[in-house]
């Protein structure tokens, strides 16, 4: 019978970050040749217990023995003095921390859409520092983006590169953090054969996930709930356990009442038509993004944008939200005016509630999140401008609607991903305004967030003339009220 020695062990943990204790005397060991998948809803601990794992965060009780790193120091000799465990341990997170040629971190929401600023940014090669693909990172097929500028890959390119580099390093455990959100139907499965092949080259993969979401080469399953651990499993006893239905629950009447109540003080403009494009065309060099879109969004009209990464989704979203300088060379009108006849940007977006993964990417501001929501009146991130009495009345409903208010004055940047997304939301909808721009705004909610959102969303709709396009990979995901479609594919209306 094969012995199995131990390839990490977390022996009595009790680990603090800033003022709260995150885990107390939490155990669990991993078995060399074993490969786990961490589950649980959203603020369980996943996250953290990876960047414990990293040494990021403070452990005042127990420890964790690296056994890997000891064994590893057997068989090769070490002459750096600081090197350790670390350099053994790749962790790929939510955001990238590129870097651009003037070796700063100071992107910019907009940049990947100006040509002369994006041109400042890293090609793939460059940043992975290769001049040929090894056969280590071939499966994650990044052959075709050697040339690309970091700042222009969609957000599955960019999950890949980022998986590259850390290959790269040739870590012994791989830590992936959510990797399958934001990625398209076949990304998704491209990604999970991606984490089996990794595997079968000899690397200890550990990833958070989704309980719909684990490669079929994990061989058993972590559930976490605040903080504490619920379920150690193994593959095939953690696949007989149910999975929590989700049933469609309505929304209780007072948070109905509640809704009603926030978007009736004011009423949305009205304009005929919210967005017309005729034979749009957008182009950086030779490589043509958008063709020959030839769309209109009527007032109180409900759209779905939907298509593969890369397929051009985000750079359309960019002309109607005023942050991509090729509107001006193109034939579009927004709220029933030619772009381009004098209106300013701010003009354009006071009048759009707007989220997406990339603005939670650059969003950098070091407020509480009821300021970082109350921002959403002004459209400018990180703005200090004071509000009126009667604004922050509206972004403290918004706050209880999408049951954060606990974390209103707790540090946008020391909350989870989760509730950073649902602060960016609510900083969305406080100015009640005539468009919503919804793009995958349940990126990293659980299943539960998830359902709630979509009932807000819905129950939004109902009391207000709003109009709403909504981008996501998971059709289930769409609010019941939208009924029209728009696909994409490599830059093309489908």
């Amino acid at each position: 019978m094969a012995i199995n020695n131990p390839f990490l062990s977390l022996e009595h943990i009790t680990v603090r970050y800033l003022d709260k204790t995150i885990f107390q005397t939490l155990d669990w060991e991993i078995q060399e040749n074993e490969q786990w998948a961490i589950t649980g809803a959203s603020g369980s601990g996943k996250t953290a217990l990876l960047n414990t794992i990293l040494g990021k965060f403070n452990i005042i009780n127990g420890g964790i023995r690296y056994h890997f790193y000891d064994v590893w120091k057997q068989q090769n000799t070490v002459t750096d003095p600081y090197f350790n465990y670390r350099n053994l341990i790749s962790l790929v997170g939510h955001h990238h921390t590129f870097r651009n040629l003037s070796n700063t971190t100071d992107f910019y929401y907009q940049q990947r859409f100006n040509s002369m600023d994006a041109d400042n940014s890293p090609t793939v090669a460059e940043y992975l520092e290769i001049t040929e693909v090894p056969e280590l990172v071939r499966p994650l097929k990044i052959v075709p983006l050697m040339e690309k500028r970091l700042i222009k890959l969609s957000n599955g390119e960019t999950r890949r590169v980022m998986i590259a580099r850390a290959l790269l390093q040739q870590p012994q455990l791989l830590m992936l953090d959510n990797p399958f959100i934001g990625l398209d139907v076949q990304t998704r499965k491209d990604f999970s054969q991606m984490i089996n092949e990794i595997i079968s080259n000899g690397t200890t993969v550990l990833l958070a996930t989704s309980p719909q979401e684990i490669p079929e080469h994990i061989t058993h399953v972590l559930t976490l709930e605040n903080g504490a651990i619920t379920g150690k499993y193994t593959r095939s006893e953690f696949m007989e356990l149910p999975l929590p239905a989700l049933t469609d629950i309505p929304l209780p009447a007072m948070e109905a009442q509640q809704i009603a109540a926030v978007v009736q003080q004011r009423q949305p403009e009205h304009f005929d038509t919210i967005v017309r494009m005729e034979d749009v065309r957008v182009k950086y060099g030779e490589a043509t993004i958008l063709d020959q879109i030839n769309w209109t969004v009527r007032t109180n009209e409900k759209w779905a944008l939907l298509g593969h990464n890369g397929a051009g989704k985000s750079t359309l979203l960019s002309l109607i939200n005023g942050d991509n300088p090729q509107a001006y060379a193109n034939k579009l009108w927004l709220f029933d005016r030619r772009r381009g006849s004098g209106e300013s940007i701010w003009d354009i977006k006071k009048k759009i509630g707007f989220v997406s993964p990339e603005l939670h990417q650059y969003f950098t501001s070091r407020d509480n999140c009821l300021k970082v929501i109350c921002s959403g009146f002004t459209d400018i991130i990180g703005s200090t401008r004071p509000v009126t009495p009667e604004q922050e009345a509206v972004a403290k409903a918004w706050i209880e609607i999408l049951e954060i208010d606990v974390y209103q004055s707790a540090p946008f940047k020391q909350v989870s991903e989760s509730t950073q997304r649902l602060c960016l939301l609510a900083r969305a909808l406080v100015k009640n305004p005539p468009l919503l721009i919804f793009d995958e705004p349940c990126q990293g909610l659980d299943n539960q967030q998830k359902q709630h959102f979509k009932k807000v969303i819905e129950m939004l709709c109902e009391h207000m003339p709003v109009t709403l396009i909504y981008v996501t990979h998971y059709e289930e995901e769409l609010p019941g009220c939208v009924d029209q479609f728009l696909r994409l594919s490599a830059g093309k209306m489908i």
